[in-house]
């Protein structure tokens, strides 16, 4: 079994390895102990935030070559936030989002929090 990787977090109790824009920046880290005493720490599993309702989404129907990243620049002016546009609608692989040109998708008003 391999060697978990070092994180620098993991001497900081209750510190997230992950930034706060992260769609896993609220998960909980776990740990687990194992037989030999080691302590290899995990995210547990995140689930599907509450979608916002019809006053804070907007409506965007893809077009030909957009990619979640894009839809994470145009709408939020970052390209690592596309999950909030995968969470609203919902898809687990974001390419779903964009795989169909003409297909309308869902889309939170920047700032709406998903949690």
């Amino acid at each position: 079994m391999p060697e978990p990787y070092p994180n620098v977090y993991d001497g900081i109790p209750g510190a997230a390895p992950y930034p706060r824009t992260s769609r896993y920046a609220a998960v909980e880290i776990a740990v687990h102990t194992r037989p030999d005493g080691q302590e290899i720490r995990y995210a547990r599993h995140r689930l599907l935030p509450p979608l916002p309702d019809g006053d804070h989404t907007g409506v965007h129907t893809v077009t030909a070559g957009e990619r979640p990243d894009l839809l994470g620049r145009r709408f939020y002016g970052d390209p690592e936030q596309w999950w909030r546009i995968a969470d609203a609608n919902p898809v687990l692989d974001p390419r779903e989002l964009t795989a169909e040109p003409g297909r309308a998708i869902g889309v939170p008003e920047r700032g709406f929090d998903l949690g």
